[in-house]
């Protein structure tokens, strides 16, 4: 029976389907989010939004670099177990495992790669995002100015990395990570020049983030004004941590749609000691109206 030459050698397969398995079985451990012991709740921190893309790229970074040796491997040794089976070889017909195996190798490698790629650039926009996060806490700590601020907060399909609710107004703080392009010495370049359309960083332009936090800035403002019947000043922000901002609109003052910041002394940027505009009453509605709306959503993400 010559289908048997091509339906034994499988036996040589069962030890790599095996360490296959397991690997996807150990990407599912890996998964496993931190939950409340009180009442199972997920259990929510700053920039959690980032934390869980992170661990999202690094299960798949793990299961792309356990597979890639196991799947590279099963052509080859599918061979092997032909030519025990064979009563006649083909180099033809190895011609094909090695090159499928080749393939194989070819493709894990670019997989592999994108995944690092990833998990370094999503690493970056976490920190960014921490050490801005962590910064808004320490505002909020005295009692005698009292601010609040939500992270990760839900728009309608997108979340606001952090907003910020003061006697001054109410900010929208979006954190972007960039790497430093290197200059003719080697040094780093730092420098980014704003515009009103667009970031000019020294390896090129920019434009949809500014394009993002001008659009968080204008539905939040809406928002808040449907759902208050307050009319507050909302206020866009853009936070580049590390970089020397070069501010070509600041001769716009107030005006600015989009204001740009390296984040380093965050109550001065923001100006958050200036006249207040917003009294204790309306403070409290809309941190109300804000809280209700995030708690909401935590609780529909917790029953996924």
């Amino acid at each position: 029976m010559a289908w048997l030459e091509y339906l034994l050698p499988l036996i040589f397969l069962a030890p790599l389907g095996a360490a296959a398995l397991v690997a996807i079985t150990l990407r599912d451990l890996q998964n496993v989010g931190l939950r409340s012991p009180h009442d199972g709740k997920p259990i929510r921190e700053i920039a959690q939004l980032h934390r869980d893309r992170l661990e999202r790229a690094r299960v798949a970074f793990f299961l792309d670099a356990a597979l890639a040796p196991t799947l590279t491997l099963m052509p080859l040794v599918y061979g092997m177990g032909r030519m025990l089976f064979a009563d006649e070889q083909s180099w033809l017909e190895w011609s094909l495992y090695g090159a499928f195996s080749t393939l194989l190798a070819m493709l894990f490698g670019f997989l592999i790669l994108r995944d690092v790629q990833r998990v370094r650039r999503l690493t970056r926009s976490l920190a960014s995002e921490l050490a801005i996060g962590q910064a808004l806490d320490h505002l909020i700590r005295p009692v005698a100015k009292p601010f609040f601020v939500f992270h990760d907060f839900p728009a309608d399909s997108y979340s606001i990395d952090n907003v910020l609710v003061t006697p001054q107004g109410v900010f929208v703080i979006q954190t972007m990570a960039r790497d430093f392009p290197l200059d003719l010495e080697g040094n780093p370049n730092q420098v980014v020049a704003v515009e009103s359309e667009r970031l000019r960083f020294p390896d090129g332009s920019q434009r949809s983030m500014l394009r993002k936090v001008r659009m968080a800035t204008v539905w939040l403002r809406q928002w808040l004004t449907r759902h208050t019947q307050l009319n507050v000043p909302v206020k866009g922000v853009l936070v580049l941590p590390g970089w020397t901002i070069d501010d070509e609109t600041q001769h716009l003052g107030s005006d600015r749609e989009v204001q740009v910041i390296d984040g380093a002394d965050l109550a001065a940027q923001l100006g958050i000691d200036g006249d207040e505009v917003i009294d204790d009453e309306q403070r409290q509605r809309l941190v109300e109206t804000l809280d209700r709306r995030q708690q909401q959503y935590q609780r529909k993400a917790a029953a996924r």
